[in-house]
């Protein structure tokens, strides 16, 4: 949530600012806003709203600066307008900054800095940050010196960006908890939340870890610690280019998104095979190291947890625990030094899932992640990384992340079983196989959704409904839980997901001649109950969906509406029974008119508790 970028350089910093907070749009925001130093004075534009009316305040007042930074602004303290919108400016005028995060002791340091003559223009937290450098700046006439005081200071998570008429060819920047990436270009750098913001211009990026600040010059960068000790940092490249985060004829990124993941599985697949088959080490893990594992992740990632516990206690026989990642930071979990914890992250930035690994890496854990970011946070603070390969994923609503963590967890489950000795060679190396024709059975299924259009038939029926209930068992489960979240999150619809074995226990109270009930019914050891629980829905008038595999003839004289997808191994099910919900999701959302890409309230990456 919520996006900063910076730049200083040769070019008109506005123009890259403007562009960048574009390509930030989907962390979700409320309003926008920039600072630019000219010809020796500060200037700032914030608008509430989208970027356009931003866009349209600067053509007002054009301006040319070779330095600036921006922000988009997800509301935490005070009401999404202008003038809590960032940048929030010193009382002297001569220093702005963003800040991403939030500020545990800002009512604390208000009252000291109103005391001391302040004065406040805006309900944030964040305008403290300002006048607390402002207030150092009397102690020293060195801003980094003061800057660095004043982030000492602070209690929360912040990344922070700072310039000053005081030295006005550079931007200072520190983190805490929240993601700041490094930009390096030819005679210009860049400062931003996430990697897109600058890609167009630069892959070649240094991200800062906690309790680093970083002074940026057009001419170079250096970084410190909190000692004010100087720190050498890693330069990354970034191996995904802009044109893999472009929209590329789509109507939504969600869109895109959905049909890419044919190919993202096959990468995610290709992508780890040399740790699979050993050809490569898969680094601080011993499979005998551990005797329990846990599982945090939040939202979808939190689902896909859940599907890797059936192929983790069926494929190892190790009992697994899967928590929310917010409620296993509170809840005292028994963790000792024989645990293996298991962090699953699309952006590796989760505030909730890092506390979680901190936390248990603490109680002497190890700590393996499973991550789609290269250089993210949870990848450096881990022991173990499994990267998943599904590219950029701008979307908020997560889709091809998703079945790329199911097949990192699915190989690393096989992986485990055969160093473990839990399973023999020729099953494991059937498993495999089966993997590796997931790719081509979920893009039968799009190619024919693309031809037919049978999905977007069955959501043209139901996108007016009010509520849906979605039931699944097993290892699809956890599908009925993540088809119910995207229709929650994109289209606003009431909606439950559930073991379709606790129907009787409450769910089935819900249904009614107008309520669409989703069965997941592929084939498998528990597709008899599957039907039984259909009856059940039919029996009450429900208006019944069912995602089942052709030749399924019982499912088919049951459901009103039959999306039929190809039949893979059951423990394989799940990354191809998920399209479907995905699309249908997707669909009523767009038959709405909803923004797909940015729904309401929600943030692509949350960086804060």
């Amino acid at each position: 949530m919520c996006g900063i970028v910076g730049y200083v350089g040769k070019d008109n910093a506005k123009d890259v600012i403007v562009d960048g907070l574009k390509r930030l749009e989907y962390r979700g925001y409320d309003s926008a806003g920039i600072a630019l130093i000219v010809d020796g004075e500060l200037f700032t534009y914030k608008r509430q709203g989208k970027i356009r009316e931003l866009e349209i305040e600067l053509r007002r007042k054009p301006v040319y600066s070779n330095i600036g930074i921006g922000h988009t602004r997800w509301a935490t303290h005070g009401k999404p307008d202008d003038i809590n919108a960032h940048p929030h400016v010193d009382c002297s005028g001569k220093i702005a900054l963003v800040h991403n995060g939030i500020i545990e002791n800002y009512a604390e340091l208000r009252r000291e800095l109103l005391q001391k003559g302040h004065r406040f223009t805006s309900q944030t937290d964040t305008e403290v940050i300002v006048h607390l450098i402002e207030e150092e700046l009397k102690n020293s006439s060195i801003f980094f010196k003061a800057f660095l005081r004043a982030v000492k200071k602070l209690h929360g998570s912040y990344a922070l960006a700072v310039i000053t008429l005081y030295q006005p060819d550079t931007i200072f920047v520190a983190r805490k908890d929240s993601p700041l990436v490094i930009g390096l270009g030819d005679g210009e750098n860049f400062v931003a939340s996430d990697v897109p913001a600058f890609l167009s211009y630069t892959n070649r990026v240094i991200f800062l870890d906690d309790f680093e600040l970083a002074t940026v010059k057009s001419s170079g960068i250096f970084v410190f610690n909190f000692d004010g000790e100087e720190v050498e940092k890693k330069v990354v490249t970034i191996p995904w280019s802009l044109s893999q985060a472009e929209k590329a004829g789509y109507k939504h990124f969600m869109l895109k998104e959905i049909n890419e993941q044919p190919r993202a599985v096959a990468d995610t697949i290709s992508g780890n095979l040399s740790w699979f088959r050993e050809e490569t080490e898969l680094e601080g893990i011993d499979p005998f190291g551990f005797n329990r594992i846990q599982i945090v992740a939040c939202g979808t990632s939190y689902h896909a947890g859940l599907i890797a516990k059936f192929y983790l206690e069926n494929f190892v026989r190790i009992p697994v625990e899967v928590d929310y990642a917010s409620e296993y930071r509170y809840r005292d979990p028994i963790v000792d030094e024989k645990t293996l914890v298991i962090s699953i992250t699309q952006s590796g930035e989760t505030a909730d899932t890092l506390a979680a690994m901190r936390l248990a890496k603490s109680k002497g854990a190890r700590l393996l992640t499973v991550c789609n970011v290269i250089g993210s946070t949870a990848t450096r603070e881990a022991d173990t990384v499994i990267y998943t390969y599904a590219g950029p994923e701008i979307s908020v609503a997560s889709t091809k992340a998703f079945t790329t963590q199911l097949t990192a967890l699915f190989l690393f489950s096989l992986w485990i079983a055969r160093e473990r000795g839990t399973m023999k060679n020729e099953k494991i190396e059937g498993y495999l196989k089966h993997l590796l024709e997931v790719p081509s059975r979920i893009e039968a299924f799009l190619s024919l959704e693309r031809e037919k259009g049978a999905v977007k038939q069955i959501a043209l029926e139901f996108y007016r409904a009010k509520d849906a209930l979605y039931l699944g068992r097993n290892v699809n489960y956890p599908i009925a839980l993540e088809g119910a979240l995207k229709l929650k999150e994109i289209s606003y619809i009431h909606a439950e997901g559930y073991p379709a074995g606790e129907m009787k226990h409450g769910p089935i109270a819900l249904i009614d001649e107008k309520v669409p009930v989703v069965f997941v019914a592929t084939k498998g050891k528990v597709l008899d109950k599957v039907v039984s629980n259909i009856e059940e829905v039919k029996a009450r008038k429900g208006r019944v969906i069912a995602v089942t595999n052709p030749g399924i003839k019982k499912v088919k004289e049951l459901a009103e509406f039959i999306i039929e997808v190809p039949e893979v191994d059951e423990y394989l099910s799940p990354i191809v029974n998920v399209v479907p919900l995905q699309l249908f999701a997707y669909y009523i959302a767009d038959f709405l008119g909803y923004d797909v890409d940015q729904p309401r309230n929600l943030a692509k990456s949350v960086t804060v508790e």
